[in-house]
């Protein structure tokens, strides 16, 4: 991800990372967070991470919705200074979670569950234990 001056922001990040490997089942040989600014680790410490886990093949899956600038270009440039540190480790910079069609899916569940504790319903996960959207504004 992008990384944050909040800290509350990047352990929320690095709570799904943390998800993600523990569903993912040993699929992969490792998976780490990463901030690309602001926040550590960074990635070059991720990289090193996988890398030092036996990794021979390192996947980026920058953790934003569309192409961008930093998908793009700061992203790469990353992701290529930490892969001069590992010769041999191939490096794949992924697309963009937001192009895949499931997100559309993710998007109308999070809006209808947004709708609903507006109307009084039960609560999505940010907002759980409140008794309203944290988020709305009225």
């Amino acid at each position: 991800d992008h990384g944050s001056r909040r800290a509350a922001s990047n352990a929320m990040h690095e709570e799904f990372v943390a998800g993600f490997a523990e569903a993912a089942g040993g699929a992969y040989v490792a998976v780490a967070a990463a901030h690309m600014e602001l926040a550590e680790p960074t990635v070059a410490d991720a990289v090193d991470r996988v890398v030092a886990a036996g990794a021979h093949r390192v996947l980026v899956m920058p953790y934003f919705l569309f192409p961008g600038k930093h998908w793009e270009r700061d992203i790469p440039a990353l992701v290529d200074a930490a892969a001069a540190r590992h010769p041999g480790v191939a490096m794949l910079v992924t697309a963009p979670v937001g192009l895949h069609p499931l997100m559309q899916e993710v998007v109308r569940g999070r809006l209808a569950q947004c709708t609903e504790h507006a109307d009084g319903g039960p609560a999505c996960d940010l907002c759980a234990g409140t008794d309203r959207c944290v988020w709305a504004t009225d």
